[in-house]
C-alpha cells in the first residue's frame, strides 16, 4: 500500500524512463520481481534497498521519496556501483513505467500512517501488491485497506515488525498463552518514548482477539511472562 503526490523534476522523471540500467553485478532477468522502496532515503529503505540488490529473483525496480530527489539510490545507499535509478518523488510515475513492463511487481512501503491507504490505493489500480511496515499505523486503517484490497481481490500485507524471527516468535506467544490464566507483557527500552513498541502492541492485540479470559485476580495462577527487549522476545 502506497502513495506519494509531491512535484517532480520533468528531467528527472526522463532519465528514470529512458535510461539503460547498468547491472551491477549479474544481468537482470525478465521474471524478476519488480521492487519498489517508497521511503527509499529513510535508514530502512537504503536498508532494504541492499538487501533486495543481494537477493535471487529480484531487483529494485524504483526508489520513491521526498528526500534526495533525483540522487541516485545506489549512491545514497553507498553501494559499490551506481544504480541508475534516481530516487523520485512521484510514485504514480514510477508504478506507470513498471506496469507498462508487464513484470510482477511489489511495492514496499516505509512511508508514514497517514499516506499509506493512498498508497496502496495507487499501487493496485497499477496491479501491484504492497508489503507495509509504518510503525503505528491506526486499526481503522487497517481495516480500511483489509476491505479495499478484498473488493480489489489484490493482496497486502501490513507487517507489523519485517524481522521472521520476531513474528514466529509472536505467534509463539499467542499459542503459549493459552496454557496460561494470566500474560503479562514487560518491556525493556531506552527511553520512555520507546513504549509501547510495536512489537508489544501487536502481542497485545493478537492477544485481545483470541477471546481468552484470564484471571488478572488469581495471582496464585501460573502467569505466562513475554519480556520484550531491544532486539528480542523472551518466555519466562
Amino acid at each position: 500500500m502506497v502513495a506519494l503526490s509531491c512535484q517532480f523534476q520533468p528531467t528527472i522523471i526522463n532519465s528514470y524512463l529512458s535510461t539503460k540500467r547498468r547491472p551491477s553485478s549479474s544481468q537482470p532477468s525478465q521474471s524478476n520481481i519488480k521492487v519498489i522502496i517508497n521511503g527509499a532515503a529513510k535508514e530502512i529503505g537504503r536498508a532494504a534497498v541492499i538487501a533486495v540488490t543481494k537477493a535471487r529473483g529480484m531487483e529494485v525496480a524504483g526508489a520513491v521519496d521526498s528526500y534526495l530527489v533525483g540522487e541516485d539510490i545506489g549512491k545514497v545507499c553507498d553501494m559499490e556501483e551506481p544504480l541508475e535509478i534516481p530516487i523520485m518523488n512521484d510514485l504514480t510515475m514510477v508504478l506507470g513505467s513498471i506496469s507498462q513492463s508487464k513484470a510482477t511487481g511489489v511495492v514496499v512501503d516505509f512511508t508514514e500512517p497517514t499516506q499509506v491507504y493512498d498508497n496502496v490505493k495507487q499501487a493496485i489500480a497499477f496491479g501491484m501488491n504492497s508489503v507495509v511496515y509504518v510503525p503505528r499505523i491506526k486499526s481503522d486503517t487497517i481495516s480500511a485497506l483489509s476491505a479495499f484490497c478484498e473488493k480489489a481481490s489484490m493482496g497486502c500485507l501490513v507487517a507489523p515488525t519485517l524481522s521472521i524471527g520476531s513474528i514466529l516468535l509472536q505467534q509463539a506467544a499467542i499459542s503459549a498463552s493459552f496454557h496460561y490464566k494470566n500474560v503479562e507483557i514487560v518491556e525493556s527500552r531506552d527511553t520512555a518514548m520507546d513504549f509501547p513498541s510495536a512489537d508489544a502492541t501487536q502481542i497485545a492485540n493478537n492477544l485481545s482477539n483470541l477471546g481468552q479470559i484470564y484471571n488478572r485476580e488469581d495471582i496464585s495462577t501460573e502467569v505466562l511472562v513475554i519480556w520484550i527487549s531491544r532486539t528480542m522476545i523472551y518466555f519466562l
